[in-house]
This record gives structure tokens, C-alpha cells and sequence, in this order.
């Protein structure tokens, strides 16, 4: 027996995995502070290294922040999914099935243009229940706000084992 389908969320809503994003942050935060004070209370270090101390920290701390970007933001008008280095704005229409099986890492938006779009928002790893969770909520929406449920011929509903 499946459960009931969700009624969709109040619009605009954002799904971003947001005890990963702090943890990232918090990281990114604390290592350049550690490096830097590191790097200007060593006195055996020159400026240049220093300063390639500073420059390394930098870097890290912007990876760090870089894997905190991924969000997926449903309004009115579409989809706005925003993964580690591009993002990408979709009408309702073009979202056919907010897929989130057994073992995926993340969900995979299906497109009328025949691809599929991985959406790093909504991540199992983040807690499986909230990805669940999200990942019904999303489909709630395209499911409403799409034109392609209603005719005949249309894909049926997305699966999520869990």
C-alpha cells in the first residue's frame, strides 16, 4: 500500500541539505582561521611562505564553500537547481519525475528533453527521512504545477524505496 500523495508546500520554497551546509561552513571557517594564526605565529616562515600558507587556506575554505552551494528552489514560476558549479532554471513543464531510489546520492529530476538533472539539494546523506521528505514535497509540485499529468500517455508517478 503507497502513502498518500503529500499536498504540495506554500510557494517559494527552498530544499538544501542545511546541517551539511553548516558543517561545511563552520569548517571553512575554522580551518582558514587555524592556517592563518598557524602560518603568522610560526616564526620560521618567510612572507612568501606565509603568505602560500594564507593562499592554501583560502583555497580550501573555498572548496569547502563550493560543496555548501546546492540547493533546489521551487516558485511559481519553475525550478531554480543549483548544484556545485552551474545552475539551472526549469519551467514546471519540463519537470516530468522527481526520481529518488533505493542508493541514489541525490535526487535526478527526468526532462522532457529526454535527460536528467541531478539536484545535490535533495541528499539522502543529509538524513533519509528529509530527503524523503523533500523529495515527495518536490514531486507534490511538478506533479501540480506540470502540464504533463494530465493526459493519457503521461509518465506515471516517480518511485522512492523508502
Amino acid at each position: 500500500m503507497s502513502a498518500p500523495a503529500p499536498r504540495p508546500p506554500a510557494l517559494p520554497v527552498t530544499f538544501r541539505p542545511t546541517a551539511t551546509r553548516a558543517v561545511l561552513l563552520i569548517s571553512a571557517a575554522a580551518m582558514f582561521v587555524a592556517m592563518t594564526v598557524m602560518s603568522l605565529l610560526l616564526e620560521t616562515l618567510s612572507g612568501g611562505e606565509r603568505g602560500s600558507f594564507i593562499l592554501m587556506a583560502a583555497l580550501f575554505a573555498g572548496v569547502l564553500v563550493l560543496l555548501s552551494r546546492p540547493k533546489v528552489v521551487a516558485d511559481d514560476q519553475g525550478v531554480t537547481v543549483v548544484n556545485l558549479t552551474g545552475t539551472r532554471r526549469l519551467v514546471w513543464a519540463e519537470i516530468l519525475r522527481v526520481n529518488l531510489r533505493q542508493g541514489d546520492p541525490w535526487v535526478f529530476l527526468d526532462l522532457s528533453d529526454g535527460t536528467s538533472l541531478p539536484a545535490l539539494g535533495i541528499q539522502p546523506a543529509s538524513g533519509r527521512a528529509r530527503a524523503i521528505r523533500d523529495a515527495r514535497a518536490l514531486r507534490a509540485l511538478a506533479e501540480d504545477r506540470g502540464t504533463h499529468g494530465a493526459g493519457p500517455g503521461s509518465p506515471g508517478p516517480a518511485h522512492d524505496n523508502g
